[in-house]
């Protein structure tokens, strides 16, 4: 069964990522860069950007559709009322689901997003 992600947890316009971009905060490891911002909703919005100088478009899915499967099964550890931006860097191409997940959960933490139980 497929668990599509609807709209309105998703940044589609380009003004949203680039207001994400220039007002948000940023951190970064080898697998992937986050960017986030409050946006005054109750939920998360996600948005994922994935350069062309990673490889052509299988890879790029690829990376796309494992980083959205590493948030989608964490999102509920997550505060809500963030627009979060994830680029993927080289060293995530043809790294396993682990690995970003890792590194997902990593920078999730570190920017104060990982809700404490």
């Amino acid at each position: 069964m497929k668990r599509k992600m609807k709209k309105v947890y998703k940044l589609t316009k380009n003004s949203e990522f680039k207001k994400v971009y220039s007002s948000g905060k940023s951190l970064a490891d080898k697998y992937l860069v986050v960017y986030f911002l409050k946006n005054g909703m109750s939920h998360n919005r996600i948005g994922i950007s994935v350069s062309k100088k990673l490889g052509k478009s299988v890879k790029r899915n690829r990376i796309k559709r494992l980083i959205r499967e590493a948030y989608r099964s964490n999102q509920e550890k997550l505060s809500g009322g963030y627009d979060i931006v994830i680029i993927p860097r080289a060293g995530a191409v043809g790294s396993d689901f682990s690995v970003i997940e890792g590194s997902l959960i990593k920078l999730f933490k570190t920017a104060g997003l990982w809700r404490r139980r």
